[in-house]
Formats: structure tokens, C-alpha cells, sequence
């Protein structure tokens, strides 16, 4: 009788000797999204530690900087990445990953504690409710994301529905704009209906259809023209010299415009969407540089 454990069959070696394929961790753009979810996790403490109901908005402001600190790094993250040829599997997961807790659980829990709380007190499970649905549609986008990604092999230039880290970026500038309106002592009215509207209305976008260019390839070294340059100088200036407040006004202008742009890009001819969009289509008419 022979011994059961002796009849299983080894693994087979590899086809042709070659090597198991191994996974590939590149160092710099992985520490990028790796302070990426550390600024969400950060961001989410602080709003679980803030007492907002005598008023007090200090965390969530703290909360707020963290998720546009996560934009940031977010936005670096695959740059780094693609400029030195190092994407990877790993990289693109563990990135979807940073993201749904930086710009889908974070920003969903703010307007919850901020506003859905309040908004609907005699029923707060419509609050927590509309919050998961903005959450849920994050982890759609990532998805479909990724699983387009891994269909098409060479890097797409747009984004099919609206990127949830710009979703993220808007929702905290409009509630930091609106802590700022309400510190002021300005009317205020039924402001604090508009983030529920708005989340429901970021949560149809990510999962739309509607394109938006993904300036992947924006490359830092390319050349300018002088009134961008004098554009981009006066505008780090006034960043200086206000102290940051002038990003009160502009990061909600601005992630604002980018959503705004995803309708009437389809509508504008061909060459003012070449200009706006110029370093991607400058980027695509280089000759390959690789051997």
C-alpha cells in the first residue's frame, strides 16, 4: 500500500526554465500612496475626534487638509511612477486602495458628521444612507478603473466618469468654503442642503460615462508659454501672501471648473480643447525615446 502523501505530484518547474514571475514593489511612488491613505486615515481621526456641536470646526479643518493633502500625493504618486517606468500591478491596486478610504469613506463621513447628522435628525438613517451611496459608487469607479486599465495596455488619456480624488478635492473645498462663510457670520440659510445634493450628484458622476482628460501625461519638464508661467507665478504668490487663504476661493473654483468642463468638452472645437489640454497632445507627438 502506498503512502497518500507520496502519490501528490510536485509542482512542475516553470516552462522553457525560466522564472516565476515575481512581484514588484517599486519604493517612491508606493511611499507616495502609502502617505496618501495615511493622510485619510489621519483625516478620518480627525473628524471622529471633532466637537462640532459647540461650534468648534478646528479638526474638521485639520480633516479637510489632510484629504487635499491625499489629492496631492495622489497626484504624484503615478507620475513618478510612469516617469521612471516603474508601473506595476501592485502599485495600481494598492493605489485604488489609499483612494476609497482617502476620497470615498473620508469625504463620505464629513458630510455625514458635518451635515447629514443634523440635515435629517429625526431620521438619521437617510443620512448615513445617502453617505454610503457616494462610498459605493467611489468603489464602483475604482473598479471599472482598474479592470479598464488592465483591458487597455498603453495608458488612456481620459477618464471615463468624474476621478473620485477630484470628487474628494471638492467636496472638502466647499465644506472648508462654507466653515469660512459660517465663521463670518454670513446668511447662511439652508446652505448645509447643498453638500447632500451635491454628494448624491458626485456619486451619479463617477460612475457616468461623461470623459475628462486625465493630463497623465503632464510632464513637469516641458517648456511653457510666458503667460502660463506668469500665471502660475502670480498665483503661488498670492497663495504667499494671503497665508493660504486665498484657496479658500480657488480649490473650490477650480475642482468646480474641472467638473464643469467634462459637459462642454464634447461642445468646444477641436483646437480650443488642444490648447487647454496641449501638454497631453504635445506629449503623444515626441518620438519614443526608449531602446
Amino acid at each position: 500500500m502506498t503512502d497518500p502523501v507520496m502519490d501528490i505530484p510536485s509542482p512542475k518547474p516553470p516552462a522553457n526554465g525560466t522564472d516565476e514571475p515575481k512581484l514588484k514593489i517599486y519604493f517612491l511612488p508606493n511611499l507616495l500612496t502609502a502617505a496618501n491613505l495615511f493622510c485619510g486615515f489621519v483625516a478620518l481621526t480627525k473628524i471622529v475626534e471633532a466637537n462640532i456641536s459647540g461650534g468648534d470646526y478646528q479638526q474638521i479643518k485639520v480633516a479637510l487638509g489632510f484629504i487635499l493633502l491625499a489629492c496631492i500625493f495622489d497626484l504624484f504618486d503615478g507620475r513618478v511612477a510612469r516617469m521612471g517606468g516603474v508601473e506595476s500591478p501592485f502599485g495600481r491596486e494598492f493605489d485604488s486602495l489609499a483612494d476609497l478610504i482617502s476620497f470615498g469613506a473620508a469625504p463620505a463621513f464629513l458630510v455625514h458628521r458635518v451635515v447629514l447628522k443634523d440635515v435629517f435628525e429625526g431620521h438619521p438613517e437617510w443620512g448615513w444612507f445617502i453617505a454610503s451611496i457616494y462610498l459605493l459608487c467611489g468603489a464602483f469607479r475604482l473598479a471599472r478603473f482598474n479592470c479598464l486599465s488592465m483591458m487597455h495596455q498603453a495608458p488612456s488619456k481620459e477618464f471615463q466618469g468624474y476621478p473620485i480624488p477630484s470628487a474628494a478635492g471638492l467636496v472638502a473645498s466647499l465644506t472648508l468654503f462654507m466653515i469660512w462663510w459660517d465663521e463670518k457670520n454670513f446668511a447662511t440659510g439652508n446652505w448645509r442642503y447643498c453638500l447632500p445634493v451635491l454628494l448624491l450628484f458626485l456619486s451619479w458622476m463617477m460612475v457616468s460615462n461623461v470623459k475628462y482628460p486625465s493630463f497623465k501625461t503632464l510632464d513637469l519638464r516641458a517648456t511653457r508659454t510666458f503667460t502660463k508661467t506668469l500665471v502660475a507665478v502670480l498665483f503661488l504668490g498670492s497663495i504667499v501672501v494671503s497665508q493660504g487663504k486665498v484657496l479658500v476661493f480657488v480649490l473650490p473654483a477650480f475642482f468646480t471648473a474641472y467638473l464643469v468642463y467634462g459637459f462642454i468638452r464634447p461642445r468646444i472645437s477641436r483646437k480650443m480643447r488642444e490648447e487647454i489640454e496641449e501638454e497631453e497632445e504635445e506629449e503623444a507627438e515626441e518620438p519614443a525615446t526608449h531602446g
